[in-house]
């Protein structure tokens, strides 16, 4: 767990989502207004690099979270919030579930949170929680 924190220990080799350097993501190039959104959003590798940490640690759960994490990257927030819109109890059919999962894997190779939203449709039908 030496790489703990990655800002402190691979700052060089740590990048925002729009490829800028974190190392360039400050107060002052805030206050100059001269970082983005795209600056502020994490991207994919660095987020691996945190699973791989969190799994070195024992934290298989948080190491999971970060993975699937990272595949969303490049889903753009609306879809995300569609996404989470589906994922609420009651909102989506489990065909509906099931089609979303292959759309992730599909087109952002999201295979992690294919399985998760299948694993989820699976538990909403036994548990009742699927649209009516």
């Amino acid at each position: 767990m030496t790489e703990y924190p990655l800002r402190d220990s691979k700052a060089d080799k740590l990048f925002t989502h729009s490829g800028r350097p974190l190392s360039e993501v400050t107060a002052a190039a805030i206050a100059a207004g001269e970082v983005t959104g795209d600056d502020l959003r994490a991207h994919a590798d660095t987020l691996r690099q945190q699973a791989q940490i969190a799994r070195q640690g024992g934290y298989p759960q948080l190491a999971a979270n970060l993975q699937r994490a990272a595949e969303l990257t490049d889903v753009p927030n609306e879809e995300l919030l569609k996404i989470y819109e589906l994922l609420r109890p009651e909102r989506a059919s489990y065909d509906e579930l099931v089609r979303l999962a292959d759309y992730l894997e599909e087109t952002y190779d999201a295979a992690e949170n294919a399985a998760f939203i299948k694993d989820a449709a699976a538990v909403y039908r036994e548990r009742n929680l699927l649209r009516r």
